[in-house]
């Protein structure tokens, strides 16, 4: 008489063989979405560089922001510094915000000069341009996360 079925040893092999490949998958996917959430962040500073820039051009000085902080309650560019120059030209529709709740995109700036722009980078082996490991000692999140990136204008250094 032949037997079908599979023997307890069997389903434990088969059942950690698909454990250990569910790890490796897990492990890849968590570090796309920290790579994605760096790639996003990297792009919102160069665009707020971007809006920053042109409002040097049109007003001969950066904007002043709250805290240090880029403002998270969706005001555009134009609102900033003086409410009047919206009539003149717009220069971001929406500012751009962190993924994570809880951190924020930092702002240094003389108000005349220059300025830096800071974020957080989750991925840990980023070691690309504006990226500095031990961070800038700039808090970029409200639980005292140090910022990791940072652009700066022309004429000075993050």
């Amino acid at each position: 008489m032949k037997k079908t079925g599979f023997t307890l040893i069997e389903l434990l092999i088969v059942v950690t063989i698909l454990g250990i490949l569910s790890a490796f998958i897990s492990g890849n996917f968590t570090n796309s979405l920290k790579k994605g959430a760096d790639a996003k962040r990297k792009t919102d500073l160069e665009q707020i560089r971007q809006a920053l820039e042109l409002y040097y051009e049109d007003t001969g000085s950066y904007p002043q922001f709250a805290n240090n902080k880029i403002p998270t309650n969706n005001q555009s560019l134009c609102y900033l510094n003086d409410p009047t120059k919206c009539s003149i030209k717009l220069y971001m529709q929406k500012l751009p915000t962190d993924t994570k709740s809880d951190c924020y995109y930092a702002y240094l700036t003389d108000g005349k000069t220059y300025y830096k722009l800071y974020s957080m980078i989750e991925n840990e082996l980023d070691n690309g341009p504006g990226v500095l490991q031990g961070g800038y000692g700039i808090n970029c999140c409200n639980n005292g996360l140090k910022c990791k990136f940072g652009l700066a204008s022309p004429n000075t250094t993050p």
